[in-house]
């Protein structure tokens, strides 16, 4: 078993983690227990109620934070023509067609999301191996893929979240920056569970949202009352 540190150790002791916090008073612990020199991001982890191998069950969407994430998103765009434009317009940091599968090949991957217009998925599709594994890949589903480059790259920038239920059945997302304070925070959190519960597969069944977690990049996690969470969020 791990051992952890002093720090950590000190800020467990002033919590009891066997509690289903409130959603106020969890933000409000899991800030206090922050303690890096850095600015911490704030995660949560929801353990859902649905079986991702089979394909009905199956939650991915993308969402857009209130008050962002937080961290600086390098977008990359394949576009070409006046497409091409419109994309470096928004604030795409890197924007090619050709050019930028070619130094992909060679391994740069100085980025953190991708963007392409439908005419460009036949040249994408050449790293589609290479992007891929990492989540890079541009998806029709999650609004990459499409000709409205300017909103799309906007919106990452801004602080949407993309996100997809695992094979244990749990959503992880970073929903903001310790720096934050409360009310963003809970802002962000309210926003991203309540995409989730509205992305409820109708052919799951029993308890949905069976538990959800709260923490930052160092610090304990906290366990948060879903009953109330639900309602706080409809």
């Amino acid at each position: 078993m791990p051992k952890h540190g002093k720090n950590y150790r000190n800020k467990v002791e002033k919590f009891d983690r066997t509690v289903r916090y409130s959603l106020e008073d969890a933000v409000k612990l899991v800030l206090d227990s922050s303690f890096a020199k850095f600015d911490e991001t704030v995660d949560i982890a929801m353990k859902l109620g649905v079986d991702p191998r089979h394909a009905d069950q199956m939650v991915r969407s993308s969402v857009v934070l209130p008050h962002g994430t937080g961290k600086d998103t390098r977008v990359l765009v394949f576009a070409k023509g006046d497409k091409e434009a419109e994309a470096k317009e928004a604030g795409a940091d890197f924007v090619g067609g050709d050019d930028l599968v070619e130094k992909i090949k060679s391994g740069w991957l100085d980025f953190d999301k991708t963007v392409a217009t439908p005419d460009m998925m036949g040249t994408v599709g050449k790293i589609g191996r290479v992007l891929g594994p990492r989540n890079l890949m541009p998806n029709a589903k999650l609004g990459t893929v499409t000709f409205d480059l300017a909103n799309i790259v906007k919106e990452i920038k801004s602080g949407k979240v993309d996100f997809r239920v695992e094979k244990t059945g749990i959503i992880h997302a970073g929903i903001g920056k310790c720096s934050f304070g409360n009310d963003k925070i809970i802002d962000n959190l309210k926003t991203f569970v309540e995409k989730v519960i509205q992305l409820k597969p109708s052919s799951a069944k029993g308890i949905y949202l069976r538990s959800v977690t709260l923490s930052s990049t160092m610090g304990p996690g906290l366990k948060l009352d879903t009953i109330a969470l639900t309602a706080a969020v409809k």
